[in-house]
C-alpha cells in the first residue's frame, strides 16, 4: 500500500503526511508540481526526523505517475469530497495507492475520473471536509485493517 499526495501546496501538511507514513511504514508517492520548495523549512520542522524513515519517491506530473513501476498494476483510489462509496464499504486490496489531491482545490476533473475507485469520509451534517493528512490517516487505517497490513 501506499500514500501520494497530488500537487501539494502545503509544505507543513506534506511533512505530516510523511511523517505519518513513516509510522505506518508506507511509501509516500509525490505528484508534481509541488506548491512549495521541497527544502522548505516549515517540512523539515513538521517532519522532524520522521522524515529520512519514510520512502518517498517524486512524480514530475501526474501521467509519470501513472507510468512509474511502482504504480502500473495497482488501483489508485481517490479520497474525495465528490465519492459515492464511503471508505469504510469499500473492499482494500493490499497493494492499492491512496491519494489525497491539493488542499485548496482537490484534482482537477481528469484525475477524478482517471483513477480507479473514489471513496468519501463520512461527515457530519454542514461539515465540507477533513484535512487531508487526517482523511488519509482514517482512510489507511481502515486499509490497514482491512489488508492486515499493520506494520510489526
Amino acid at each position: 500500500m501506499r500514500l501520494a499526495l497530488y500537487q501539494p501546496d502545503m509544505p507543513q501538511n506534506t511533512a505530516a503526511l510523511m511523517r505519518l507514513a513513516a509510522g505506518l511504514d508506507l511509501p509516500v508517492d509525490i505528484i508534481e508540481p509541488c506548491g512549495f520548495l521541497w527544502d522548505d523549512r516549515r517540512l523539515r520542522r513538521v517532519g522532524m526526523d520522521y522524515l529520512k524513515l519514510v520512502s518517498v519517491q517524486r512524480h514530475q506530473n501526474w501521467d509519470c505517475f501513472r507510468r512509474s513501476a511502482d504504480v502500473i498494476g495497482t488501483r489508485v483510489v481517490l479520497l474525495t469530497t465528490r465519492g459515492a462509496t464511503p471508505h469504510i464499504a469499500l473492499p482494500f486490496r493490499p497493494d492499492d495507492v491512496l491519494l489525497v489531491g491539493r488542499e485548496g482545490s482537490g484534482v482537477p476533473d481528469s484525475v477524478h475520473d482517471a483513477v480507479d475507485a473514489r471513496v468519501t469520509l463520512p461527515m457530519a451534517p454542514g461539515f465540507r471536509s477533513f484535512n487531508v493528512v487526517t482523511a488519509a490517516a482514517m482512510v489507511a487505517s481502515e486499509a490497514l485493517r482491512q489488508t492486515n497490513g499493520w506494520p510489526a
